[in-house]
């Protein structure tokens, strides 16, 4: 059933943890209403934290782009990003050798600074491959969609190393009516066709929600019945928040449409706790 008012249920709260993409912003720039939302949030003292999959632009750099759309309250540290679970554990765990990757130059220099050399699929030479210790799928732009995905395909079947998806999302919203395949969606094929499993970070995965819990808790002491986490997709943002055991929160300003909404819920089994059209409204 549709609730009347996200202001109503999230003024229940003492945080509230935001997907960007469908939420947020759309391909037309912010939601309607959102700088209202969220200026009555912090009115209220609830403390604010963004969840994104995007692992293309990090924290300083999304926070500049809310700025230029408008939004200018957003801190970089209230951001937190699928790249920065991925750059983590590329620090710690790959010491040597060179990471490839399918994406922007831009993402791969915010994600793979770890020190180590870092290569573009499309200049890996499939002959010459020992010194690639690390693949890792960063977005969906940057690349030659006919050429370099088989040959992303190719590289992984000849030689077995860790494969670090640092952005889950399978789509994402175009238009009112229409998606886009996402760096995950790109992955999940890749995956299925050498039946490998890669290591995937942000939403839903716990990484991210523990990460946002713990930063949190440095500025207060929040438990997680006095979280909600609101997102625009069920099998990241709901099916994340369902699991890290935080109330959920579905819009239907992004991924999900309303007249598809009933449907998916009861196909997918995954149950938001509040259901409103956007957090504009």
């Amino acid at each position: 059933m549709m609730q009347p008012s996200f202001l109503q249920i999230a003024s229940t709260f003492k945080a509230v943890f935001l997907d960007s993409y469908g939420v947020i912003k759309n391909y037309n720039g912010l939601i309607e209403g959102v700088p209202q939302a969220i200026e009555s949030l912090r009115e209220k003292g609830i403390a604010i934290r963004i969840l994104t999959n995007d692992a293309s632009r990090s924290q300083e750099q999304q926070a500049e782009g809310f700025y230029k759309l408008g939004l200018k309250s957003i801190q970089y540290h209230e951001i937190i990003t699928s790249g920065m679970m991925a750059k983590q554990y590329l620090q710690h765990k790959i010491l040597h050798g060179k990471i490839g990757y399918l994406g922007t130059e831009n993402s791969a220099q915010y994600i793979l600074q770890s020190g180590l050399e870092h290569i573009a699929v499309k200049d890996i030479n499939l002959d010459d491959i020992n010194d690639i210790t690390a693949f890792v799928f960063l977005d969906d732009e940057g690349f030659d969609w006919n050429y370099d995905i088989s040959k992303t395909v190719n590289l992984l079947r000849r030689k077995n190393i860790p494969v670090i998806v640092a952005n889950s999302d399978k789509l994402y919203p175009v238009s009112k009516n229409d998606v886009a395949v996402a760096t995950g969606g790109i992955a999940k094929l890749v995956e299925n066709m050498l039946t490998k499993k890669f290591i995937h970070f942000g939403k839903p995965d716990s990484q991210m929600f523990m990460y946002a819990f713990d930063e949190l808790n440095q500025f207060g002491t929040f438990n997680k019945n006095e979280i909600l986490m609101v997102g625009d997709t069920l099998h990241t943002d709901v099916l994340g928040g369902n699991k890290f055991g935080v109330k959920t929160m579905l819009v239907l300003s992004g991924n999900t449409r309303a007249d598809h909404a009933d449907a998916q819920i009861d196909a997918s089994g995954i149950i938001p706790d509040f259901i409103c059209s956007s957090i504009g409204i």
